[in-house]
């Protein structure tokens, strides 16, 4: 297994799968491959069944050739009623459903039929229907993708194709035109898909530039205000030595200037004791926003790594161990560090530092949630974490670092292990702890970014939730850079 391509991204590489760079042949999935092969047979026979005529296939054809090479919503409408009428010489109307379940007319060849509207505008049909000379074929959208449209439609009926003459026509004639309208609804079923997902699309690109504008940069003055506000403290402090000064020059240890002095000292104290929770919380906060609402996610449409050399103990779990602190001393949990927990100085490595503080967060969240009294002993639950090196654990020369969260109580049954790192997934020990399943589904996604891989050790004592990144980086050994002392930004 070798390191993520984070810069890499192709329709190949979303579609396949995960699947190796060489492809996978036909062999190497012979489940799907004869599931496929017999549909294709099925195919050929039922084509055979259906007995159109050279003009009919022509005008499937046709369709679905047109419907690729005009890409607006409109030219797919016009193609819809023009290959019936210039064809076969028949008029249609092709009506579409609003949202709020009205037929509309979309595109019609010919005059408009006031009766066909009046019947339409009462009846929703989900079968062909004959109506004063009039075939009405429901058109039916991809039910595989129904829940992606920006409507809800009616049972999977998304419009109506309105066949004008079609006392004339035969059962054959009718037949295909309802395949005919099926052709038509998968194609603006996707085209209606598409035009969603480009207004989404162009929603996203303007809120990107709204929350560098609105999030971004007044978070970054916070900082500003929280630095003035250490210096206010600190000339809190001068006044108070000042005062012990002046206290020692008057040999006046319990008069008023001591008392104030104190007074002073305890206002000094109580200050920093605030500032420095305020400071923590936005340091984490601003790790966080900086990194979720990062750019470049937005623009690749996915999560985008940031890679720099970094102490992981120092730099991503402490910061989230201190944060989660008072939660585990809230619910009785206890942080054991008598296994020796992450080396300090000795462990560098190259990772996103905010994603992958993320993933502690969420780990640290869960074991606050879930740590219970280990089954049969006096112990309150604890939690515990470490790491370890795997040598050459990704090929040769290339070693592994596989990081835990530990948390005591009951072990997960077997059958939770496969989807607990699955998008809203919960397993069955969550009682009535809140949750929407997507946080062990992050922590995959972050740990593949890396090139890794995550699992789960249950035990007697508890549960063992790891994850395995390559220690290397692909140009050399990292080296740690110094932790960075917190310094007022530069504004733009």
């Amino acid at each position: 297994m070798g390191h993520a391509k984070d810069a890499i991204f192709s329709p190949f590489h979303t579609l396949a799968s995960r699947g190796e760079d060489q492809g996978v042949g036909l062999a190497d999935d012979p489940q799907r491959t004869r599931l496929i092969s017999r549909r294709i047979h099925e195919k050929v026979e039922t084509y055979d069944d259906y007995n159109f005529t050279g003009r009919q296939k022509k005008a499937l054809h046709i369709f679905f050739d047109l419907a690729q090479e005009f890409p607006e919503a409109v030219d797919l409408y016009t193609v819809t009623v023009a290959v019936p009428k210039l064809l076969f010489d028949l008029d249609c109307t092709l009506h579409l459903l609003d949202a709020d379940h009205r037929f509309r007319v979309a595109r019609r060849s010919g005059e408009a039929c006031p009766a066909t509207e009046r019947f339409l505008a009462e009846v929703l049909p989900t079968e062909p229907v004959l109506h004063q000379g009039h075939s009405l074929i429901p058109i039916k959208g991809n039910r595989e993708l129904l829940d992606q449209l920006p409507f809800e439609p009616v049972g999977d009926v998304i419009g109506c194709l309105e066949v004008s003459g079609a006392e004339d026509l035969g059962p054959s004639e009718l037949f295909f035109f309802q395949k005919y309208a099926n052709r038509v609804g998968f194609q603006i079923h996707n085209r209606i898909i598409s035009i969603k997902n480009q207004e989404h699309i162009a929603f996203i690109q303007s809120l990107v530039r709204d929350i560098g504008h609105n999030v971004i940069v007044p978070n970054m003055y916070f900082k500003l205000f929280l630095n003035r506000l250490k210096g206010k403290i600190q000339e809190l402090l001068q006044f108070q030595n000042e005062l012990d000064r002046r206290s020692a020059q008057t040999r006046d240890r319990s008069g008023p200037l001591a008392g104030l002095a104190e007074t002073v000292a305890y206002l000094h104290d109580g200050l920093m004791s605030q500032y420095g929770e305020i400071s923590r919380h936005y340091e984490q906060t601003s790790l966080f926003l900086e990194t979720l609402l990062r750019r470049s996610h937005f623009e690749q449409g996915r999560y985008v790594l940031q890679k720099r050399s970094c102490n992981l103990r120092r730099q991503v779990i402490d910061p989230q161990l201190e944060r989660f602190r008072p939660r585990f001393a809230e619910r009785g949990v206890e942080v054991d560090m008598s296994l020796g927990g992450v080396p300090d100085e000795s462990l560098c490595m190259v990772a996103d530092i905010g994603l992958l503080a993320q993933v502690y967060a969420n780990l640290f969240s869960n074991a606050a949630k879930y740590a219970r009294a280990v089954q049969g002993g006096e112990r309150p639950p604890f939690i515990a974490f470490g790491a370890t090196i795997l040598p050459d654990h990704f090929g040769p020369g290339t070693d592994g670092i596989k990081l835990n969260v530990f948390s005591s109580g009951p072990p997960l049954p077997p059958e939770d292990i496969p989807g607990l790192y699955e998008s809203g997934f919960r397993g069955g020990n969550v009682a009535d702890e809140y949750g929407t399943g997507r946080g062990l589904f992050f922590v995959r996604q972050v740990v593949e970014l890396h090139g890794g891989k995550v699992g789960c050790e249950p035990s007697p004592e508890g549960n063992n939730f790891y994850f395995i990144l390559p220690l290397l980086a692909e140009d050399g050994p990292p080296t740690c850079d110094p932790v960075p002392d917190q310094e007022t930004p530069r504004l733009p």
